[in-house]
């Protein structure tokens, strides 16, 4: 691939007389004109209909199954012991119309979506577009040059405006930028501890099927078939997003479709009058019925909408439009009519909760659609896998991950990418959480937990994206906010009746990433703050002459380095104990700037340093998070 690059050469560099300071500025002078000459000679690709449509396809195999094999457990883990009453079905069936309505729907396909950062989801998107529109990236190697790109976008507002006042709070104190960058990591964090949790709980539910027509067979049957489905799942990922989806899309198709018409079938054979709770009265009622145990089973309730994070999340693997129209069209309509059904046939047999998926399935299709629910639930696996993928590729550019190989599996689409070492990482944790656990109920309490973090730490996020990106006004960021919390911390209050449930392992789990991440995070800060008190000044390296003091022979040395500007002290290093250098001299700097995609053209800024007998020059290499 042809990267472009522009070359400045400072003619007047021969004159080595001057000040100290004048010498330093004429090595450290930014690259205010290379950058000017390549503005405006990017613009973006907009996507066909026919695309577009094929992109949504593709979609429901990577995005939506995690969200769509919900129904595989939702009822067991609402109610876990039986139900009392055939009202709570009707309560618990609106709980769950209403948190897909309000969360996938409303809040995420459509509000936080619209907050992605160049088509790329998840927190560290949102980390990464807040701090395009204020300075709270605590690296601090950005440079005014790095607005000249034509994919920094970035908005204006006035100075005595609502978001110019919270962009000088949020940059007044350190503490504060801290404050963000571990929000975000937490985050990030949980995501990763539910990319171990969606294959386990999704996995075994889906293997359960076995036990319903041989029910003197041992869990440990059911555990091991899950073990060995996760091991084949993991191995699949070397061959890339793009591949993967073409094999899982028509299995996701043909499962929300299968779910749909059977949640027909059994809203008119069993009790059609299920169909009252599109009205909220019932949720009420559920609440003062139950009491306690009503708000506890919240937790159960939520796992309707676990996968929300993940379609967020998996944004750069597609584009906005293609993940809304499967979702408005398929998934959406799909789900609701699944989980009616099973709710009209759970008013006949409240009995068979524990099975309730299984059970209500008609007896002359049973196979083909456990082998559909098997092969799905390898699907759902997939949408959080490749999430964990992006953000784990995100927290490297920001300095938040030890430095881990991330192979690109497309030419077109430069979001789908495969980290070998996380996925192996996730297969060990994952498997050890199915045998650890080896019931679905207990990883169900762990899974919610992951979740509802998630989302808190998104709708936190999206407020200040909305104050300061979007600048709305402040009643419409109060009415979303507000509504987003009351409804996220109600689940979260829900699920932390279940910590000792098994709703600890991914709060262990993210601790232990965030632990990872942070400090990490600490040392890339203190090692550029280093480098940056240790440069080497310009008079030194005049008083070498040209020659550096050493011989120099023919080729092309190149010296890497943090700093966008000046000389780092590995070099005086270098001159100090080596007897010879090459005759041209490089120091390269890799800068990943907060933007999606850096243009090839604008990729590389090269600018003469010092004397001009010297050959000495600077490379500033920009790339995208």
């Amino acid at each position: 691939m042809e990267m472009a690059s522009t070359l400045e050469i400072d003619e007047d560099g021969d004159n080595n007389k001057g000040s100290m300071w004048d010498l330093d500025q004429k090595l450290d002078q930014p690259m205010d004109e290379e950058a000017g000459r390549l503005r405006n000679m990017y613009r973006e690709k907009k996507s066909s209909m026919l695309l577009l449509l094929r992109l949504a396809f593709q979609s429901l195999g990577v995005v939506y199954g995690d969200l769509g094999t919900s129904p595989l457990y939702v009822f067991y883990n609402t109610f876990p012991d039986k139900i009392e009453d055939p009202e709570d079905v009707v309560g618990a069936l609106s709980l769950i119309i209403y948190s897909l309505t309000l969360i996938p729907l409303l809040k995420y396909v459509f509000v936080v979506c619209k907050a992605n950062d160049n088509g790329q989801g998840g927190t560290f998107a949102l980390y990464s577009l807040l701090c395009r529109h204020a300075k709270v990236k605590t690296i601090p190697n950005q440079h005014r040059t790095d607005e000249d790109l034509t994919t920094y976008s970035r908005s204006t507002f006035h100075e005595n405006s609502f978001s110019a006042k919270t962009k000088r709070w949020l940059e007044r104190r350190a503490s504060r930028k801290n404050a963000l960058l571990l929000l975000v990591l937490v985050g990030t964090c949980m995501v990763i501890g539910d990319g171990i949790l969606t294959p386990a709980i999704s996995v075994l539910s889906a293997a359960g099927g076995i036990k319903l027509d041989h029910p003197h067979m041992s869990n440990d049957v059911v555990v091991v078939v899950a073990v060995v489905i996760l091991v084949g799942l993991f191995s699949l990922q070397h061959y890339g997003t793009d591949r993967v989806s073409w094999l899982f899309a028509p299995i996701v198709l043909l499962w929300f479709l299968v779910i749909g018409g059977i949640g027909i079938y059994n809203i008119w054979t069993y009790n059609s009058g299920v169909l009252k709770a599109f009205s909220p009265v019932y949720i009420y009622r559920y609440f003062k019925r139950g009491g306690k145990n009503g708000w506890t089973s919240l937790g159960g309730i939520m796992l309707s909408i676990t996968g929300t994070e993940a379609l967020f999340a998996d944004l750069g693997h597609f584009p906005v439009s293609a993940v809304q129209i499967a979702f408005t069209l398929v998934v959406f309509p799909c789900l609701l009519l699944a989980y009616s059904g099973q709710a009209a046939y759970l008013m006949n047999n409240r009995d068979h909760v524990a099975d309730i998926f299984y059970r209500s399935i008609p007896d002359s299709i049973y196979w083909p659609v456990f082998v559909i629910a098997t092969a799905a639930a390898i699907v759902a696996s997939q949408a959080i896998i490749s999430a964990t993928f992006s953000i784990i590729k995100q927290a490297l550019a920001l300095g938040c991950f030890p430095r881990v190989k991330v192979i690109h599996t497309s030419k077109k689409f430069p979001g789908q990418i495969y980290v070998p070492d996380i996925n192996w990482i996730l297969m060990v944790l994952c498997i050890s959480v199915t045998a650890g656990f080896r019931n679905q109920s207990q990883i169900g309490n762990a899974y919610g937990t992951a979740v509802v973090i998630v989302m808190l730490v998104t709708t936190l996020l999206m407020t200040l994206i909305m104050i300061l990106v979007w600048h709305c006004h402040w009643i419409v960021v109060l009415l979303f906010t507000g509504l987003s919390l009351v409804i996220e911390c109600t689940y979260f209050s829900a699920v932390l009746f279940k910590v000792d449930q098994g709703g600890w392992v991914p709060l262990v789990i993210a601790a232990a990433f965030l632990v990872i991440m942070y400090v990490w995070h600490y040392g890339s800060v203190k090692r550029y703050e280093f480098e940056m008190h240790s440069k080497v000044s310009m008079a030194w390296i005049l008083g070498l002459g040209p020659s550096l003091g050493l011989v120099r022979v023919p080729g092309i040395g190149l010296v890497y380095t943090e700093l966008a500007s000046g000389v780092p002290r590995i070099f005086s290093h270098f001159i100090t104990n080596l007897p010879a250098i090459h005759s041209v001299v490089v120091f390269v700097c890799v800068k990943y700037l907060p933007v999606y995609t850096v243009p090839e053209e604008e990729r590389f800024l090269v600018k003469r340093i010092g004397p001009k007998n010297f050959h000495m020059f600077r490379c500033v290499a920009s790339l995208s998070q």
